[in-house]
């Protein structure tokens, strides 16, 4: 009975006994896709992702070669009580992580060994050539290559690629003994272009950087745009990072998009090309500012001293507070806040960096004469710096 049940197996049950015995050693393994390159404007690489190794374990084919812990935990700069930790936890798992990114002399090593159920995963390490230079613009990737900052997370869905699959047959020492079958290839990611320029990138980074340290201020930034474009040719900020040191990663944050602040006199050429396009002035139209300074209730606004009576051009050239107050007060409010709305003051800027902020424009309605005075000269309003170069940029490109 026995032998006419083996012969029965043999012939009539043979492809079910051949999917059982390969179910028990197939193995689904993913294929990791490339992540894209970002580049400057000119084609320098700025992010780049190397190829690198992993170990990983199957528990139940490892635990046969328990003395030989101690030789692998060495390698991995592990202790043998940690190895021992992390697969006590995972004894049923049939994949377990035991390092990532390994140096290549590590990983030669380790497959010298010849391990029963040790392997070498291969993945992607992002690299940063620059390092510091263009941290803030570019972020950086957690240790599976996803982006956590900067462009690497505004643009991550671009980067990338899709993962493909492949079945291996193993042994029970978990070495293959098939070619892969059902094979799916991945689709890599795509390469991206930026506007940044690598060469004004690294002037900006240094001479940021040398004006921090001689002023001794806690922090800077800047950020240079082409004029005509809009096109962000660099961007820098102090204190910065090196994206290629994870276990170091402060001070990422970019106050060129996440930062607001009071922009002061540099809102004034914005108060003057209001006033020439409502037709009541020109360049030459005098203002008396006499006696140097403007009282408004209890508000008095001041300039540093008494200019007298002088024009437009001269109201920008000594940066005079009273006579900015004085003609955005002959205008209406609501002309003063369309010019301010309509050069972005107010609203994100579009640039797709993750944290970037609107600022604060309150609505004309809102204000009292001393805010329309005071807005005039850049107080009672919020930007962030991308916003003020953007709106100086459309003064530069003749209001566009």
């Amino acid at each position: 009975i026995l032998l006419l049940r083996a012969v029965y197996l043999q012939v009539n049950r043979a492809d079910f006994l051949q999917y059982q015995g390969n179910a028990r050693h197939l193995r689904t393994v993913p294929i990791l896709a490339h992540r894209g390159m970002l580049m400057d404007r000119n084609g320098k690489p700025l992010a780049i992702s190397t190829p690198v190794d992993s170990v990983w374990v199957n528990p139940a084919q490892f635990i046969t070669v328990r003395d030989k812990w101690p030789v692998l935990a060495s390698l991995l700069a592990l202790k043998t009580s940690s190895l021992e930790n992390i697969l006590a936890k995972r004894m049923q798992r049939e994949f377990v992580y035991l390092k990532r990114h390994i140096e290549p002399k590590i990983a030669n090593k380790i497959t010298a060994l010849k391990l029963p159920g040790v392997f070498l995963q291969r993945e992607y390490k992002r690299y940063y050539p620059t390092g510091e230079i263009s941290s803030h613009v570019l972020g950086f990737t957690n240790i599976d290559d996803y982006g956590q900052e900067g462009l690497e997370l505004a643009l991550n869905n671009f980067l990338l690629g899709t993962p493909g699959k492949k079945q291996v047959i193993q042994d029970k020492n978990g070495q293959l003994i098939a070619q892969p079958i059902n094979l799916v290839l991945p689709r890599m990611g795509h390469d991206i272009r930026l506007t940044i320029d690598h060469r004004l990138q690294y002037l900006v980074h240094r001479e940021l950087k040398q004006a921090v340290l001689n002023s001794k201020a806690q922090a800077g930034s800047a950020v240079i745009l082409d004029v005509h474009t809009g096109e962000v040719l660099a961007m820098a900020n102090q204190p910065t990072y090196n994206p290629n040191n994870r276990n170091n990663l402060k001070n990422y944050r970019n106050r060129v998009i996440t930062d607001v602040f009071e922009p002061g006199s540099t809102l004034k050429p914005f108060t003057i090309a209001t006033a020439l396009a409502s037709g009541k002035y020109n360049p030459n139209t005098t203002i008396d500012t006499n006696p140097g300074s403007l009282s408004l209730g209890k508000y008095k606004i001041r300039d540093s001293r008494n200019y007298g009576v002088i024009d437009v051009t001269t109201v920008i050239k000594k940066s005079s507070n009273v006579g900015a107050s004085k003609i955005a007060l002959s205008l209406s409010a609501n002309r003063l806040w369309k010019v301010l709305s309509h050069s972005g003051f107010g609203y994100i800027s579009g640039s797709g960096f993750p944290g970037e902020v609107a600022g604060h424009l309150s609505h004309f309605s809102e204000w009292y004469k001393v805010q329309q005075a005071s807005i005039s000269f850049g107080y009672g309003i919020n930007v962030s710096l991308l916003q003020l170069a953007r709106a100086y940029a459309m003064l530069g490109n003749d209001g566009v």
